[in-house]
């Protein structure tokens, strides 16, 4: 990987972090910036795509998928996604 890429991933990251910390909803806020704290520095550029997807989805859906009350819609079905699901259960318990 380039420096170029390299600098524009960290950029896309930081952009990701911002986004994933100032959502609407104060409880998307903790799950998915708390989750973006703690992952988002180790993903490549795919794994980015995933969270940035992530991103576009709306909170009041998100929170539901963390709490069961709604499945996550296949176009979500993703390992970034299950990952933050799992991180922000095993942080409720």
């Amino acid at each position: 990987m380039s420096e170029t890429s390299v600098d524009l991933l960290d950029i896309r990251k930081r952009k990701a972090r911002f986004r994933a910390w100032h959502r609407g909803m104060r409880e998307a806020d903790l799950v998915i910036g708390g989750f973006a704290d703690r992952e988002l520095g180790s993903f490549d550029e795919g794994q980015l795509d995933l969270f940035e997807s992530l991103l576009g989805e709306s909170d009041g859906d998100i929170v539901k998928w963390i709490t069961g009350e709604m499945p996550v819609p296949p176009h979500q079905d993703n390992e970034i996604v299950r990952r933050m699901i799992a991180d922000a259960r095993s942080l409720a318990t």
